[in-house]
């Protein structure tokens, strides 16, 4: 697909602590190519700020997403997520230990024949028309008077459905208003595919903040990066099941039973939405209060602690509801 006049200018990112501009344009995403070993630019891109989005590393991050392994949000920066998912893609090809990009990764990665990474979207009636709230309260007695958790931005909404972070959306479009039927913006052209084959067991990993999950004869079928409990309320030990998948689930909050929220203690339900505490998608496990489920911070996942359960962005949590069924075993590893 050609890029739009629109979408090829050049885009001005400022941060709010000053510094230079960084000139980036989907065309430059989409003809990204790799050029040196990185590990040789360490030292040199530990000098740069690591805010700025990279056209390579979002090409990579894209290619990587499209074969089920996960960088968590598609923000274009050398994040812990970004590596972790380098890593594993390299394990799984049998590239040798490293979280770098090498000649070797990127041709492996199919990015010499990529295609398009960027492409265009157009907003529809419903888009544009989205009645959304302009915030969601922290306090869980005010979010249970709410009607739905829904996302607080047409920009939200769009990052999410397109498994990048807003900062690079906007970033991206930045003469669009988000709010016009037939208004053509440029995103990720993720195309994520679900992996057909049937899911063995499901592994969540302590020590790497990962969530792998397995087939026959340890095949890896997919992994995303994952917040895994914390040190007050560590995830369980061992084997269970999957009992159940609930998608836009409420949220039942349970002081005696999950944890104290602010000064509620009292029990809550607060309605479905994205931003709802466990997001889109509960995957309720054999051990009752414990599953894996969304959030509604993924910029978030594997950077903050949970409450004991497995917290994945949400279009990985509906990514790995879409290949479990109850019955399917999930151990906790470290």
């Amino acid at each position: 697909m050609k890029i739009s006049r629109l979408s090829a200018c050049s885009l001005a990112i400022f941060f709010a602590l000053g510094g230079p501009v960084l000139a980036l344009t989907a065309n430059d995403i989409n003809q990204a190519t790799f050029s040196g070993d990185t590990r040789k630019d360490a030292k040199k891109d530990a000098k740069k700020d690591a805010r700025k989005p990279d056209a390579l590393i979002v090409k990579v991050q894209v290619l990587l997403s499209r074969r089920s392994i996960s960088p968590g949000e598609i923000d274009g920066t050398d994040g812990e997520n970004y590596r972790k998912a380098v890593a594993q893609f390299r394990r799984q090809n049998n590239l040798g230990e490293g979280d770098t990009v090498d000649e070797q990764t990127w041709i492996a990665l199919g990015g010499p024949s990529a295609g398009e990474i960027m492409t265009e979207y157009t907003l529809s009636k419903k888009d544009a028309s989205a009645h959304l709230p302009r915030r969601i309260p922290h306090d869980y007695a005010k979010q249970a008077r709410m009607k739905r958790l829904d996302y607080t931005s047409t920009q939200e909404m769009l990052a999410e459905r397109f498994h990048m972070s807003k900062t690079l959306l906007v970033a991206l479009n930045p003469q669009a208003k988000f709010r016009r039927t037939g208004e053509r913006i440029v995103v990720a052209s993720v195309d994520r595919r679900v992996p057909k084959a049937q899911v063995d067991r499901i592994e969540a990993v302590k020590n790497t903040g990962m969530v792998v999950v397995y087939g026959a004869g340890d095949m890896i079928l997919a992994s995303y990066p994952a917040t895994i409990g914390s040190g007050d309320t560590p995830s369980p030990e061992g084997e269970y099941t999957v009992k159940r998948i609930a998608h836009n689930p409420p949220y039942e909050y349970d002081p005696e039973k999950n944890f104290q929220q602010g000064r509620n203690k009292k029990k809550l339900v607060l309605a479905p939405g994205p931003n709802n505490p466990v997001g889109t998608v509960w995957i309720a496990l054999s051990k009752p209060t414990f599953g894996i489920h969304g959030t509604p911070e993924p910029s978030q996942v594997s950077k903050t602690s949970s409450h004991g359960c497995v917290r994945l962005t949400n279009w990985d949590a509906e990514a790995l509801a879409d290949m479990v069924k109850p019955g399917v075993r999930m151990r906790f590893v470290n």
